[in-house]
């Protein structure tokens, strides 16, 4: 068994998938939009007509892993209110250099919440909310 985070980006899936590449080197593994849905043309939920809900290009699943994790994303049901609390994720870079370099990428638009220094546990240790406002912890090891 294993935990994989989901993170809803409530319209800017895409947008995010493309600056996770990006910045770190992330790789799409699978992506599926609301109109590709199986079950009708548009897909469970799809905003016809600029209503409510998810537009039928909108993504409705994709993965995509970062060094050797997988994480998964949605575009959700596109409301545009993202709401990540109470969570971070970890990101651990083999050294400084390396953490230096997706700390200021995930920086970039986004909020430094603790800058990237060194600790009594970490060389270079930092928190940033990207600019989706996903929380990330860079820890490069002692």
């Amino acid at each position: 068994m294993k935990v994989e985070p989901y993170l809803m980006f409530e319209g800017r899936c895409e947008e995010a998938l493309d600056f996770y590449r990006s910045a770190l080197g992330a790789q799409v593994t699978a992506l599926m939009r609301f109109k590709d849905h199986p079950e009708s043309a548009g897909g469970p939920g799809c905003a016809e007509g600029g209503g409510p809900g998810p537009t039928p290009e909108m993504v409705m699943h994709a993965a995509f892993t970062v060094g050797d994790t997988q994480l998964m994303a949605s575009d959700g049901m596109g409301s545009g209110q993202r709401n990540f609390q109470g969570i971070s994720l970890a990101l651990s870079p083999a050294d400084e250099a390396q953490a230096r370099r997706y700390f200021d990428a995930l920086a970039e638009g986004g909020q430094v919440q603790m800058p990237l220094a060194k600790t009594f546990f970490s060389q270079a240790f930092g928190m940033v909310a990207d600019r989706f406002g996903v929380p990330w912890m860079v820890v490069a090891p002692e």
